[in-house]
């Protein structure tokens, strides 16, 4: 008899505390928007698939998600999650990688017109950027998007169909150096909104970072790289007080295979910030109120 009580002791007391624990999590990540997913099916290892992410996010009173795929565009995977999971916005993008033929404006013409609407960004190439190619010091051919202090003729088009579109750019695995270049010729032309694609991980200094965030970029966290580094929400923490709340944003970068799923992510992200001394204010404009803006969900 003791021992049996040893084993269902604890059981019972976890569902006794469950409805404590989901209201917690409900009040952390309702109306939350996680801004950089990486679901299945994908040509990499995910640890989950777009639907049983937007049920798991759903459930968790998150707001949205946007599906980001290095080598295809999820606005049509985006636009069939909603028609499964009803209560939560699904958006997706493309990223112009060589996969999608690059620095390809006509990719981005046909996504904005694929049933659903739900194409929203266009981040610059990642995996087959210059910059990650040369950081990675790999042979294998890359996308140029500055050359000789200018970003290339390409993407002129590319600023333009973004703008009258009312899309967001995202700088993709772009230098900082080569998002100080980019950004202003962007705003130039009439873009809206910037995203600087984990700015951080990407080498960009606080000096940089503020640069940006005085032309209106809007500066992405993203919690992935704590699981490697335990100081990275304290760094997050000490250059948001420093630039502005108002100027970043935070998403989760999660999917791959045995991590660690989007919405523990956000979690751990939010309370993680709450520790190091971000208010709750902040928090809210940069998992609520900041990606909304970026997707047209609010002015």
């Amino acid at each position: 008899m003791p021992l049996r009580v040893s084993i269902w002791l604890p059981l019972v007391l976890l569902f006794v505390a469950l409805p404590a624990l989901g209201q917690l999590h409900d009040e952390i990540l309702a109306g939350v928007i996680d801004f950089h997913c990486h679901t299945g099916p994908d040509a990499l290892p995910r640890s989950i698939s777009d639907l049983e992410l937007a049920r798991l996010a759903k459930l968790a009173g998150m707001r949205g998600l946007v599906l980001k795929n290095h080598y295809t565009m999820t606005a049509d995977r985006a636009a069939l999650v909603m028609r499964e999971v009803e209560g939560i916005e699904v958006f997706g993008g493309i990223v112009l990688n060589r996969s999608v033929g690059g620095l390809n404006a006509e990719a981005i013409r046909r996504m904005i017109q694929f049933e659903g609407r739900r194409g929203r960004v266009v981040w610059l190439p990642t995996f087959d950027a210059e910059n990650q190619v040369r950081t990675d010091k790999e042979n294998r051919p890359f996308i140029s998007v500055v050359k000789d202090g200018e970003s290339v003729p390409q993407l002129a088009e590319i600023f333009q169909l973004i703008a009258s579109n009312n899309l967001v750019l995202a700088t993709g695995h772009s230098s900082p150096e080569e998002s100080l270049i980019l950004v202003p010729e962007a705003k130039r032309i009439g873009v809206k909104h910037i995203l600087i694609t984990h700015a951080t991980e990407l080498g960009a200094s606080r000096a940089q970072m503020k640069q940006m965030a005085e032309w209106g970029a809007i500066i992405e966290c993203v919690w992935m790289p704590q699981i490697k580094n335990k100081d990275k929400v304290a760094e997050y923490a000490d250059l948001i007080k420093a630039i502005g709340a108002e100027h970043f944003l935070i998403s989760s970068d999660l999917g791959q295979y045995l991590n660690p799923l989007h919405t523990d992510g956000m979690k751990a992200f939010i309370l993680g910030l709450r520790e190091q001394g971000v208010g709750d204010i902040g928090i809210d404009l940069m998992s609520r109120k900041n990606p909304a803006r970026l997707l047209g969900l609010i002015e």
